[in-house]
């Protein structure tokens, strides 16, 4: 089984950092994509950051210049540094992998338990 588990969540003043964590566990082979998605109350999950092997990473514009994603790849790690916090930046954030496991033949989405991220205001 894969597990990914997330940490860093909390709440935070407006123009404040937070660096959230996840780590993926279990029978991994390779990992492809991972990144974080979030979603606010009455909206749609979005997508956040990701970084892809070979690709590079991604942001949402509305991110862009304050948010940081990296991967520790020998870890099987994803990190989100995120600077000058907005309160719409409040939502839950949620780690995905796209990973395939030993004894698979194909890429699947994995995703963490999620973690709140509150900004005040």
């Amino acid at each position: 089984q894969v597990q990914l588990v997330e940490s860093g969540g909390g709440l935070v003043q407006a123009g404040g950092s937070l660096r959230l964590s996840c780590a993926a566990s279990g029978s991994i082979l390779s990992i492809n994509v991972m990144g974080w998605y979030r979603q606010a109350p009455g909206k749609q999950r979005e997508l956040v950051a990701v970084d892809a092997s070979g690709a590079g990473t991604t942001y949402a514009d509305s991110v862009k210049g304050r948010f940081t994603v990296s991967r520790d790849k020998a870890k099987k790690t994803v990190y989100l540094q995120m600077n000058s916090l907005k309160p719409e930046d409040t939502a839950v954030y949620s780690c995905n992998a796209r990973l395939i496991t030993y004894g698979s033949h194909r890429y699947t989405d994995y995703w963490g338990q999620g973690t709140q991220v509150t900004v005040s205001s």
